[in-house]
């Protein structure tokens, strides 16, 4: 796989190539590692092991903010980088998502509109390489920390480690998160199809001022 090369200083000569191996892809990779070991832990149903379930959902979800600060920060940006990072980013987010709804602590509805978002804005980017670099969406952080606050909250099994009046008042925060994630989700979604929809058309009319 091709790297892009790191930043070196003034007078320097051949950039010096950005090994495959370092330490921003090794925790990409070690992301989708805990991908099937969270899937494991949360399928056992007990209280101890959805509590580990969680915080290995939460160690992944550190990685992903931590790798990218690192590759940017450090010159370690690669090819292999940008392809699995949102790789490992989606696995881990929907693997949650479906076995929350599959448990029934999230309505299949809410699964489903995210699913299709990030998997239709994914593909949507990729087929827009060709005319443009899509700029990242303003709320694109936002939307990624409601799923993943909310995601938190409903993996944590607070009815095995509080009391119920407790619970009941994490469960409203729970839902207003819920739906803040998934509005969030939409909107960033639809600006990602009216960028595109503008860079098409300033391409077509590109293309005929040519002709």
């Amino acid at each position: 796989m091709t790297t892009d090369p790191a930043t070196t200083p003034a007078g320097a000569g051949q950039p010096t190539p950005v090994p495959l191996w370092n330490v921003a892809n090794i925790l990409t990779m070690a992301r989708i590692v805990m991908v099937p070991v969270f899937v494991y832990l949360f399928l056992q149903e007990t209280t101890a092991s959805r509590l580990w379930a969680t915080a290995v959902f939460a160690l992944a979800a550190a990685t992903d903010k931590l790798d990218g600060s690192l590759a940017r920060s450090r010159g370690l940006v690669t090819d292999f980088g940008k392809i699995t990072d949102p790789i490992a980013d989606k696995a881990l987010v929907i693997s949650a998502l479906v076995l929350l709804s599959a448990d029934g602590l999230l309505p299949w509805w809410v699964t489903v509109v995210i699913i299709v978002r990030e998997l239709g804005i994914t593909v949507l980017r990729f087929f827009m390489i060709r005319r443009a670099v899509m700029a990242a969406s303003k709320g694109g952080k936002l939307k990624t920390t409601l799923q993943i606050a909310f995601i938190l909250l409903l993996l944590v099994p607070w009815d095995g480690i509080l009391s119920n009046g407790v619970v009941d008042a994490i469960a409203v925060v729970t839902w207003v998160v819920v739906l803040l994630a998934v509005a969030v989700t939409v909107i960033t979604g639809i600006d990602y199809v009216v960028q595109a929809a503008r860079i098409s058309a300033a391409a077509k009319d590109d293309g005929a001022s040519r002709t």
